[in-house]
């Protein structure tokens, strides 16, 4: 994805929405589809699976390199018919108007065509705020001879008109789509008000809890405040979670996200979430040890050490903390970490 033009607020750095955008098209890639492209998605045999093609994808940007310019995602998939057997999905989420976008589209789809000698199915996202804009095909033509591609595209402010539909939806994919719209507003206090109104409507979506982590993170990244304002909505969050009785994110998951978009912007998503979120998991393992061993003693946290080393889900954890606080002595707390951790 092209970067859309950042801006810079007070303590911010310049917003990166290419990662999130990837991170989010990773893991709701179905959702994404259903969503914005729901003839292509009707047409894909789910069942049969589907295989992002990263290294296959990387090969065909650097046969056809165009500036900085590059492709999102290359798709595997398979007809829903049977007719075609498996062909490729070609995805670009470009964030800002650009004369040769078109052209573009064209050279990765004959590079792609070229190298797999499969159907190839292109599909244009468009995140920048120029309504006039609208790319969908390029082609030429001379003394009969004629040349064009056409590809489905979808303007992302057109969905500014639907907004109570995309706030009522289950599609965590509609959660990406807002954050990207309210990203491109300007203002701290504008900005602050609706990234703590993205972030509450997450509980309200009937949404997996996994789900909600995952999206926070998305906005979290695309909506980025100054330190003071995050940490007013941290507060404000959590007070709404109180209220709401929905304690979805602990304070060690918030201090994982936190952790994990600063390593992130260095790394890459993925890789700094994942290493924000085991820095969390691993201090709540510590806060387990020095408690376990407080309160029953060496010889039970020895015990449990290595079990403890076992857990990488934050929610086993969570359970442990609630059950040290039921256990009476030592040989108690010991079976339940053993029932718990090797029944996870």
């Amino acid at each position: 994805m092209e970067s859309p033009k950042t801006h810079t607020g007070p303590g911010q750095g310049s917003d990166d929405y290419d990662t999130p955008w990837k991170a989010a098209l990773g893991r709701y890639f179905p959702a994404f589809l259903a969503l914005l492209f729901p003839e292509v998605h009707a047409g894909i045999d789910w069942t049969r699976g589907y295989t992002f093609l990263d290294k296959e994808l990387r090969q065909v940007v650097r046969d056809a390199e165009l500036g900085k310019r590059r492709a999102d995602i290359l798709v595997r998939v398979h007809d829903h018919t049977g007719a075609e057997g498996w062909l490729l999905l070609h995805i670009e989420v470009q964030g800002q108007s650009q004369a040769e976008f078109a052209e573009r589209m064209y050279v990765y789809h004959y590079r792609i065509y070229d190298r797999f000698r499969r159907p190839v199915v292109s599909l244009a996202v468009l995140a920048d705020s120029h309504a006039t804009w609208r790319p969908d095909h390029f082609g030429y033509g001379r003394w009969g001879c004629e040349l064009s591609l056409r590809f489905p595209m979808v303007k992302l402010i057109d969905y500014q008109e639907r907004w109570a539909e995309l706030d009522r939806s289950s599609n965590p994919f509609a959660v990406v789509v807002q954050a990207q719209l309210q990203a491109q507003l300007q203002g701290t206090a504008s900005r602050y008000q609706a990234k703590l109104a993205l972030i509450k409507s997450l509980y309200r979506r009937g949404l997996a809890r996994a789900d909600i982590l995952e999206l926070f993170r998305c906005i979290d990244w695309m909506l980025r405040l100054p330190e003071d304002l995050d940490e007013q909505i941290w507060c404000e969050i959590q007070t709404y979670e109180e209220a709401a009785k929905m304690p979805y994110m602990t304070s060690i998951e918030r201090i994982g996200i936190r952790k994990g978009i600063q390593k992130g912007l260095e790394q890459g998503l993925e890789q700094g979430l994942e290493q924000g979120l085991e820095q969390g998991r691993a201090a709540e393992r510590q806060l387990l040890l020095r408690l376990t061993r407080k309160r029953f003693g060496d010889t039970s946290a020895e015990a449990i050490a290595p079990l403890l080393a076992q857990v990488q889900d934050t929610a086993v954890l969570e359970d442990l903390a609630d059950l040290l606080l039921d256990c009476d002595n030592g040989v108690e707390w010991l079976a339940a970490v053993q029932g718990k951790v090797l029944g996870a």
